[in-house]
């Protein structure tokens, strides 16, 4: 969906600022629609719907592999047919491009 995809993230422990509001927008267009940029710019979040809870599993999984190779893991609500993730890197208080990296990566889970 984008070079986002492509990149690999680098360690946060702070110390950096967050994204502005314009840089997020920026970023945000090159993942899919689907994710939407919170009303404090601080984080991103996509709601994903599945026909059952074996596929909604299958994806959280996958997702989950992405998360610990990367390193950056999102907030995760998870039910029958459904999974809301959300990202913001917790240690500056805000986004980072690391958020956004691991949002290309999901967009690429089939979802089928």
């Amino acid at each position: 969906m984008s070079e986002l995809s492509e990149r690999k993230c680098v360690p946060c422990e702070g110390g950096v600022q967050p994204l502005t509001r314009a840089e997020a927008e920026q970023m945000r267009a090159g993942l899919h629609e689907g994710w939407k940029l919170a009303a404090d710019a601080k984080s991103i979040r996509r709601e994903f719907v599945f026909h059952d809870f074996f596929r909604t599993m299958s994806f959280v999984n996958a997702l989950a592999h992405i998360a610990n190779l990367e390193d950056h893991h999102p907030d995760l609500e998870v039910g029958y047919n459904y999974c809301r993730a959300t990202f913001s890197t917790h240690a500056i208080r805000g986004l980072s491009e690391n958020d956004f990296i691991c949002a290309a990566k999901i967009d690429h889970i089939p979802l089928g």
